[in-house]
Parts: structure tokens; C-alpha cells; sequence
């Protein structure tokens, strides 16, 4: 029977952009609330939030009108910042009150964080939690004192496994998973942990300071990415998070750091593409627009410069009109080098598996590549003219294959150089690496690369 319904809502889920989507429209078209809420109660949160989302923005608000406040709460914190925040506009400080006090604290911060600041000010002092909810929206938004939660269990090192035990019961109704305890001194300095296993399993009358472990723990200011590296090198369910002396304040569950590095990977991907990094699909045509023209705007500035740097040569392309057709050759070859160094140094720097004493090696790796391919990608290029001038008139065909093949390797040398270099600079200045990449890395190669083939004819070719 259990089976049989986690099926069910499974296709519902996987199902939640089109016949759902269709069926809730109909339903709400023919007021059928209460068919909708049915529906909508065999949803998990996720996938409810999902078809809200997918649904004319206006009927969408009246569903979520329906919804109850835990029902309401639980969609809310699945839905994106900015849709969200549109759903919340109509709603009283007292109604948005009701549904924060639903979610767990992490939770709420987040939502308030998202809400205008005079909103949220005004919804704060309602909260069942307040104190909480306002320690957690003084730290950074994507730090470690940003996602933790504050729901956790603390005891002594001279209790007992019993004490502990019934010490957790107690404080159930406020520690939504419950994976570890942790131990504190007298002054609540965080000395080790429990895990629920040996509540479980050892004796009651054991003492928690035999039978604690060495806990991990991070500062409230460690930055999230660093956060999810550190839970996912060493295989943590739950991570501590203390103050500068070393008070425990938080902990931050495995569910939290799976949205931080999906959130992270989206933001990373838009910006390698040339976004600004927080496009969402629910954003209005004028807020998608206004993230992507700026980047636009740089490409064209780039192309606008590469377009100069070939007018600069113009004299050049009279005398040996062929030159034209290399052109575009150069330019992809170099940008799509760039791109391929570039997205691995975000890559790696983003695991974590790129260290500063490693970077001189990563660049040196690079190069080495770069020749290798530079030497066949060139020797492929400057056969494929020499073979083509037994068929097609070429002017000195061995000089444009020699011009051509040290252009091509030269650069993608510089290529591969550029896409690998800035990245690791930009992490270096505290900068998001992924900025280097996409159009930035594409337009430099490009401008870099006409010139130094220009350069190369007027030399080699032209003479």
C-alpha cells in the first residue's frame, strides 16, 4: 500500500509542468477549490511549488491563497527569491507572520531576507522565534551563519546517555532532524558531539564525556562554498557552527548544503554563459532583460574593438585578400580554447581541488596542452592550404601555411594562458571566477587573436 502511493506521487511530480498544470487551471477556472487542495496535499512541497510556478501568475495567487498556513510555508521556502516575494505583496505583516512561524528558523531568515526591508522589519516582532530569526538575518546571506539553523540539542560532558536522551525528547518540537547532539563547557564552548546511533544503542547509564566524539566545526563568517566542500571531503551529515570564542550558535544539515551547491552550479553556469547569475524562469521580461544586456553590451564593446583591429590592417587585406578567410578560424579556435581552459580552472576551483601552492603546475599543465594541440591543430590547418593549392590558385602557399600554422599555435597558447590565469587571479582578489569565463574570455581571445595573426602576415606572408 505504501508503495503504491509513493508511485503515485512520484508521477504526479514528474508530471507537475503539464497535465497537473492543465487540470489545476481547469479546476480553479470552475472553482473546484477543494479538488485543487486534495491534489495538491498528494504533492511534496517541492512539486507543489513547482506547479505554482508553472501557472498563470494571478491563478497561481489564488491557489496559494487556499493552501494552509503550514501547507502555505512549506511551498514557500521551494519557490525562487523573486517569485516568492511577488506571491507575499497583498499579504498583511500578520498573515506573512503566521506562515514564517511554520518554517524552521534558517527558513525564515531567508524568506524575511528576500522581503523588502521595511516588510520584513514590520513582520519580525509578530514571530514566535524572533530573537532567532533576527540573529540569523545579522550574518552574511551566503555564509555559514547564513543557512545554519539554530534548532539543536546541547548537554554536559558528565551526563548521562539517559540525561541526554530524555534531554532531547524535550526539546523535540524545535530540532526538525535530529542527527547529533552536541557537548558544551560551562561556558558553551563546543567540546564534542553524539550521534543519535549511540543515544540509541549505548548504555543509559554511560557517560557523555566517554562516549562523545571530535565534532567539526566552522566560524559563522566561512563562506557556503567552503561550507559544502567541507561536508562533502568529509562524508558530514551535520556541521557546528561557533562564534570567535568558539560559543556554538548553529549547526548546518546535509539539506541545506545540497541547495547551496545546486544554487552555486545554477550561478556558475548563467555566468559562464554570460548571465548575471540569478536569472530565474518566473522573473519578468524586463528583470531577465536587464541581467543580460550588460553582457550584450560588453560583447559588443569586444567585437567592436576586434572589428578595429582588423580595419587597422586594412592596407593588409588589399594586398592578399585571403587573408579574410582566416579570420574566423582564429577567432574560434581562441575562444573556444579559452572557454575549454577557463571552465576547467572554475571547475577545480570550485571543488576545491585547485590549490594556491598548485597553481604554477595547473598553468604549466596548460601550456603543455596548448602546444601539443596548437602543434597538430596547425599542422592540420597548414596541409589542408597546401593541398588546396593544387586545386585553387593560392598566392606563396607554403609562406600563408607557415603564416597560418605558428598564427594557430600561437594563439592557443595564449588562449589556453588567458582562460587558465584569470580565473585563479579573480579567485586570488576574492572575485567569483565564473565571471571570467563566457563572453569575457571569448572577446579578449578573439581581439587578441586577430591581431597576432595580422601581425604574423605582415611578417611572414605579406613579404
Amino acid at each position: 500500500m505504501n508503495t503504491q502511493t509513493v508511485n503515485q506521487k512520484d508521477e504526479i511530480g514528474l508530471s507537475s509542468d503539464s497535465g497537473v498544470v492543465e487540470q489545476i487551471t481547469r479546476q480553479a477556472e470552475e472553482g473546484a477549490r477543494e479538488d485543487i487542495l486534495r491534489l495538491l496535499e498528494t504533492l511534496h512541497p517541492a512539486d507543489a511549488a513547482s506547479v505554482l510556478s508553472h501557472l498563470p501568475f494571478e491563478r497561481s495567487k489564488e491557489v496559494f491563497h487556499w493552501l494552509t498556513d503550514k501547507q502555505a510555508g512549506e511551498v514557500l521556502t521551494e519557490l525562487d527569491d523573486n517569485f516568492r516575494a511577488r506571491l507575499l505583496e497583498d499579504h498583511a505583516p500578520e498573515q506573512i507572520a503566521s506562515l514564517v512561524d511554520t518554517l524552521d528558523t534558517d527558513d525564515a531568515a531567508d524568506l524575511l531576507a528576500d522581503l523588502p526591508e521595511a516588510k520584513a522589519n514590520r513582520i519580525l516582532p509578530d514571530l514566535e522565534d524572533a530573537e532567532e530569526v533576527e540573529e540569523l538575518l545579522g550574518y552574511g546571506e551566503e555564509t555559514a551563519g547564513g543557512i545554519m539553523t539554530t534548532g539543536y540539542v546541547t548537554v554536559a560532558r558528565n551526563w548521562t546517555i539517559s540525561q541526554a536522551t530524555d534531554e532531547l525528547r524535550k526539546n523535540s518540537d524545535r530540532v526538525a532532524e535530529a542527527l547529533e547532539i552536541f557537548v558544551i563547557d560551562q561556558d558553551e564552548r563546543l567540546e564534542g558531539a553524539v550521534s543519535l546511533k549511540c543515544l540509541l544503542l549505548c548504555p543509559r547509564e554511560a557517560i557523555i564525556g566517554d562516549v562523545m566524539t571530535e565534532v567539526v566545526s566552522v566560524h559563522t563568517d566561512v563562506d557556503q562554498e567552503e561550507v559544502a566542500r567541507i561536508m562533502e571531503r568529509l562524508d558530514l551529515h551535520t556541521l557546528a557552527v561557533v562564534d570567535d570564542e568558539k560559543h556554538l550558535v548553529g549547526n548546518i544539515t546535509i539539506d541545506d548544503v545540497v541547495d547551496v551547491i545546486r544554487e552555486e552550479a545554477e550561478e556558475d553556469i548563467q555566468r559562464m554563459g554570460g548571465l548575471s547569475g540569478d536569472e530565474q524562469p518566473t522573473d519578468s521580461i524586463w528583470r531577465i532583460a536587464g541581467g543580460r544586456l550588460p553582457w550584450l553590451l560588453g560583447g559588443l564593446l569586444g567585437a567592436g574593438l576586434a572589428a578595429l583591429v582588423v580595419g587597422h590592417f586594412e592596407e593588409t587585406l588589399q594586398q592578399a585578400v585571403i587573408l579574410a578567410g582566416f579570420i574566423p578560424i582564429v577567432m574560434a579556435m581562441a575562444g573556444n580554447v579559452g572557454i575549454q581552459s577557463s571552465a576547467v580552472a572554475v571547475q577545480g576551483l570550485a571543488s576545491g581541488d585547485v590549490w594556491a601552492s598548485e597553481i604554477g603546475q595547473r598553468l604549466g599543465k596548460e601550456i603543455a596542452v596548448a602546444v601539443i594541440n596548437g602543434l597538430i591543430t596547425a599542422f592540420v590547418l597548414a596541409l589542408f592550404i597546401l593541398v588546396l593549392s593544387v586545386f585553387v590558385t593560392i598566392e606563396n602557399p607554403q609562406h600563408l601555411a607557415l603564416t597560418a600554422g605558428i598564427s594557430l599555435i600561437a594563439v592557443i597558447l595564449l588562449a589556453a594562458i588567458i582562460g587558465s590565469s584569470v580565473p585563479l587571479a579573480l579567485h586570488r582578489f576574492g572575485i567569483d571566477p565564473a565571471l571570467a569565463t563566457g563572453p569575457f574570455i571569448t572577446t579578449s581571445n578573439d581581439i587578441l587573436g586577430v591581431l597576432i595573426f595580422f601581425m604574423l602576415a605582415s611578417t611572414i606572408y605579406l613579404p
